[in-house]
């Protein structure tokens, strides 16, 4: 399939900091292809049929009802998206990858279920895998023959992967690994044939290893009790001197480090796209409840409070998924620029994802926390029915929060964005220190924006340079003691993150106006570009205050003022046409 890419160029992950991009240079939800589009509608279909009819009995974890479904969607190829037809698989795009999860995401029951299998459990097999391994096991993970999970986190080890206890032994006759330990928390873990399980060999080398639930010794807990998506599989795995086969090594002896971070960049990114189908679901469903409900005379739509909540509720869907097709083609950009240079070295989707690593850091921080938001004013859309659990707003509720957990909490995440652009430029691969030492360089009248007539251009670029100068301002105090202060960094990247959302949601809102289309999207651009503005001033405020004293303070204020400064719009009336639109069509639309 040709992927569906924006013009390539050599765009550096974190160079959006300080490089300024034209609309046409972003990928775009729009820019999906008649083949993506046939894909949503493939998985829609499918929902429709096969998920639909059996939701109740598998949020009540009727036994094998998920799996025998996964297994039916695998019949239509959707377990095998991203592998290769040499292997059984559709070998597809990262944007098809993307498409499907989004479409699966409205229920987090079998979302989890077909999430897991086709992402952290298969994989690790497709990235990592020797040509044995692969001929071995991808055509039966193809199929569903085979369920896959990821088996990283123990009791005392989440966060701190490295930190795991499970052990493997080498055999004196080399044949075999044997592996002692506990995993928890495990997706899929009640079910799953195969596992990709994380043990230090010798109790030293962190090293991944293929282990099948038929290798004696393996054996799962019960299923846990959660908050929510309660139709998944959630269980310890227990290994007891299981033997595995060296063959069964993934990737190298002391790398399962490689293996462990760059599987998760990739399952923050589809995270993003998850998240994007959870929020577009329960939009569409509070939308309907808004227009049915009656209150003192008339449908609560017609009320400027719930017209506030739901245009919100928008703004912050289409501000996610203005960046999460932006991170998804500056990774496709990536693999294909030797199509338009020749001197370029090929580059492989791993090197891609670890390129835009800390953007996929960002869409998983800010999406998890968009859809928390809008569940949050779903149920508060329903009133007293949503909290209750004949209300599907209830269930979104609760299957949301695991979300900031997923794929490395959303604290730890923070600590890597800012953590990562650092190291980066620390080692030559970004041009951040002199982009940060010119703003500090610089005078009231070179940072200041205001030549330039275009407000919301204004404010972009006015937000970048908060950016650079809160990271040199944070530096120049702590330098290498800087990720010892964890409140910092955490605002640091609080604003790098509001930087990515709001040139992505403005880049796409000028693309859809040039062709006059996208009216909800100019204004959703227009209301979000002002409140990111405030929410970054109020983290530069804590940074300032936390690194600055005296007349430093006072100048670098005067600087934050200046920089954050911009007239405010009629704010209401825009969320009120907004709404208006959403209310008119009864969904998420642009």
């Amino acid at each position: 399939m040709e992927s569906a890419t924006a013009t390539p160029l050599r765009a550096q992950g974190g160079a959006f900091l300080f490089e300024d991009r034209a609309p046409e240079d972003v990928f775009t939800f729009e820019d999906l292809s008649d083949e993506h589009l046939a894909i949503a509608r493939t998985v829609d279909q499918f929902w429709a049929n096969e998920v639909e009819p059996n939701l109740d009995g598998i949020r009540q974890y009727k036994p094998g009802l998920a799996l025998s479904i996964l297994r039916k969607s695998a019949e239509l190829g959707l377990a095998a998206i991203a592998i290769p037809e040499e292997f059984g698989g559709m070998e597809m795009d990262l944007s098809s990858v993307m498409t499907a999860s989004e479409h699966l995401a409205r229920d987090g029951s079998y979302g989890s279920w077909h999430s897991a299998h086709t992402g952290i459990g298969t994989l690790p097999v497709l990235f990592f895998g020797t040509d044995e391994q692969k001929r071995k096991y991808l055509p039966r993970l193809a199929k569903a023959e085979l369920l896959a999970a990821y088996a990283l986190t123990e009791p005392l080890a989440g966060s701190d992967a490295l930190a795991v206890r499970t052990r493997a032994d080498l055999t004196g006759d080399g044949k075999h690994y044997v592996l002692n330990g506990q995993k928890m928390w495990i997706t899929n873990g009640g079910a799953a044939d195969l596992f990709t399980v994380f043990a230090k060999v010798g109790g030293e080398k962190f090293t991944a290893f293929l282990v099948e639930r038929s290798f004696p010794g393996v054996s799962s807990g019960t299923e846990e009790h959660k908050m929510g998506m309660k139709g998944s599989s959630t269980t310890a795995v227990y290994l007891d001197n299981v033997p595995v086969p060296v063959e069964n090594v993934l990737g190298e002896v002391g790398r399962g480090h490689v293996i462990a971070f760059n599987i998760l960049n990739i399952g923050r990114l589809k995270l993003g796209a998850g998240a994007l189908g959870s929020a577009k679901d329960v939009i569409a469903i509070s939308l309907k409840y808004a227009k049915e409900r009656k209150a003192f005379g008339s449908s609560i739509a017609q009320f400027g409070a719930i017209q506030h909540k739901l245009a919100e509720m928008a703004i912050r869907t289409y501000a996610v998924e203005s960046m999460v097709w932006r991170v998804v083609g500056l990774i496709e950009n990536q693999l294909h620029l030797t199509v338009h240079d020749r001197s370029a070295q090929p580059v492989s989707e791993l090197k891609a994802l670890e390129e835009y690593a800390a953007e996929c850091s960002m869409v998983k921080v800010f999406a998890s926390e968009m859809l928390d938001y809008v569940v949050d004013e779903g149920v508060q859309i329903h009133g007293g029915y949503g909290y209750h659990q004949d209300y599907a707003v209830e269930r979104a509720y609760r299957d949301s929060r695991i979300n900031r957990i997923f794929e490395g909490t959303n604290e730890i995440n923070r600590l890597l964005i800012t953590g990562m652009l650092l190291k980066r430029a620390a080692r030559g691969q970004l041009a951040l220190i002199s982009a940060v030492q010119a703003v500090l360089n610089a005078t009231l009248d070179d940072v200041a924006n205001s030549s330039i007539s275009d407000a919301e251009l204004c404010l972009v670029k006015s937000a970048k340079t908060v950016a650079l100068f809160m990271i040199g301002i944070a530096y120049q105090k702590y330098r290498e003691e800087l990720e010892k202060h964890q409140e910092i960094v955490m605002d640091l990247s609080d604003i790098i993150i509001e930087v990515l959302a709001m040139e992505s949601a403005f880049l796409r809102s000028r693309r859809l106006a040039r062709s006059s289309k996208g009216a909800n999207a100019v204004e959703m651009t227009s209301v979000f570009l002002r409140d990111a503005t405030n929410r970054i001033e109020t983290s530069a405020r804590n940074i300032l205050g936390a690194c600055s004293i005296g007349e430093g303070l006072r100048r670098n204020m005067g600087t934050l003022r200046l920089l954050a400064n911009h007239d405010p719009i009629d704010a209401i009336q825009l969320r009120r046409n907004i709404a208006a639109r959403l209310l008119a069509t009864g969904s998420y639309a642009v």
